[in-house]
């Protein structure tokens, strides 16, 4: 074979080593970003009043070692304005543990709030909860449409967990980003000496400079810091440590209004296996808190494992320890509490 032919034989033989290298690469890629992994949530039971759907569970907050549940409704659970639910840790841990599983049955938190919902026109219940110590904030929504307010409220916890007060005379409203119906404030975070409430709505068409809404301890606001854009609805914050914390990004395929065709997180990281094959998002987001802004790491999602075509309303996160995540739902599809692992 002279040199000529030679030349010519290379050349198709490096173009076919070219075009399988290319379509491994773009095979491997595509993989990726078609089935992230994704993480399966395991349900922990609840028994008494927590566990019927009418509980809608709207937030959960650690104080000390004691998981507080924060129903929407509290007046119905209890005398006067009623009640929140309790768990110890060390329950929630024997319940991972136990095979099988021993149900979990909450203690009640005496609520006093006096005159509170009566003086908020359109009362929609509340809808997030932390602590500082022994003090206590929550987050109300209220209102009808478009037309929709968000506050912040605190209080104190009484040192044996049986009643939390609120401080009535010192509600402070909370500007809205924008009118959406039935959109508010409803994730909330202690960070420092600061109480940070995020708007629901941050997505790119729908909210060009999101941010987060700073206040002290005696709700006297400290202004606002940027928000990065995340796609469908954030639902609530856990602090997790050194500044990072995690929220709910969830999408309900019913809000039409918040579909999107280039979700940029899910063109980033890939979509779960499950998340491929269904229009519901179920993940948590991680992000940095700094006094210039809250921004996203760059950890991909955990994407939760989807239950079919079945969207879990996810209202409240914390973190439990180094081991994962705890979520409650509200009533859709009914009350659940599940416990997430990190990956």
């Amino acid at each position: 074979m002279n040199d000529e032919s030679k030349s010519r034989l290379k050349l198709p033989v490096a173009l076919f080593v070219l075009l399988i290298a290319f379509s491994a690469a773009y095979y491997a890629r595509n993989q990726s970003r078609i089935y992230a992994p994704e993480q399966t949530p395991l349900s922990l039971q609840l028994s008494g009043a927590s566990a019927y759907p009418d509980a809608e569970l709207s937030g959960l907050a650690w104080h000390g070692d004691t998981l507080i549940l924060l129903p929407q409704y509290p007046e119905r659970f209890g005398a006067g304005d009623g009640a929140l639910f309790a768990l110890p840790k060390a329950q929630i841990l024997a319940a991972l543990d136990a095979t099988p599983q021993t149900p979990l049955e909450p203690f009640l938190v005496h609520l006093s709030a006096p005159n509170l919902k009566n003086s908020i026109a359109n009362f929609q219940g509340y809808e997030a909860i932390a602590f500082n110590g022994d003090q206590v904030f929550v987050t109300i929504e209220a209102g009808w449409g478009t037309d929709m307010h968000g506050y912040l409220v605190g209080g104190r916890i009484s040192p044996d967990q049986s009643e939390i007060a609120l401080d009535t005379s010192n509600v402070r409203e909370i500007p809205l980003a924008f009118p959406s119906d039935n959109h508010s404030d409803e994730a909330l975070l202690v960070v420092g000496d600061s109480i940070l409430t995020f708007f629901e709505i941050n997505g790119a068409d729908l909210n060009r400079a999101p941010a987060a809404h700073v206040f002290d301890f005696d709700l006297n606001p400290k202004g606002t810091l940027p928000f990065p854009n995340i796609e469908y609805r954030i639902t609530d914050a856990a602090l997790d440590a050194d500044n990072t914390f995690w929220a709910i990004n969830y999408f309900f395929p019913g809000d039409a209004n918040l579909a999107v065709k280039n979700d940029s997180l899910a063109e980033k990281y890939g979509r779960g296996k499950t998340h491929a094959q269904h229009s519901q998002v179920e993940r948590l987001v991680e992000m940095t808190y700094s006094p210039d802004g809250i921004a996203l790491t760059d950890s991909a999602p955990i994407q939760l494992t989807l239950d079919g075509d079945t969207a879990r309303n996810l209202e409240g996160l914390e973190v439990l320890d180094d081991k994962g995540f705890l979520l409650v739902t509200d009533k859709f599809p009914t009350t659940l509490f599940l416990f997430v692992p990190k990956p």
